[in-house]
């Protein structure tokens, strides 16, 4: 399978587009297994398995446009987590604060840029990935 890209953080194959644009899609679930195999029996999206050093990681072939996974973690209820590529993760992770939004996951830094991940005033999530160098992902 080829993601087009090098693995991201955790192994995930990141997209790389304008600022501010979602370039990756991670499913948050407990049956990893079963979310695989449905979404590739629905849209023939593919997994390969990654090594996440922490658990079991998916990247999911979604196409050209967004990159894709599922993690496999305790969950009440999954969920699908954005990520969105912005200039500098930790100025709109204290921005995101400003605006009301509570850090559930402050920047960190991976092998291909940082992320971090918050949760709107509403609840929703959203994470956020800042490449290295201008590292371009696919």
């Amino acid at each position: 399978m080829n993601l087009r890209g090098d693995p991201g953080l955790n192994g995930q194959a990141m997209s790389h587009h304008a600022s501010n644009s979602v370039v990756h899609l991670e499913l948050h679930t407990g049956d990893l297994r079963g979310a695989v195999d449905f979404y590739a029996r629905l849209f023939g999206w593919r997994g390969e398995r990654i090594e996440a050093g922490q658990g079991t990681y998916m990247a999911l072939g979604m196409g050209d446009r967004v990159g894709g996974g599922v993690v496999e973690c305790p969950s009440d209820r999954p969920l699908w987590l954005p990520y969105v590529e912005v200039p500098d993760v930790g100025a709109t992770t204290d921005r995101a604060r400003g605006l009301g939004g509570e850090v559930l996951l402050g920047p960190r830094e991976g092998p291909e840029g940082w992320r971090s991940v918050v949760s709107a005033p509403d609840g929703g999530e959203v994470a956020f990935w800042q490449p290295k160098n201008g590292s371009r992902r696919r």
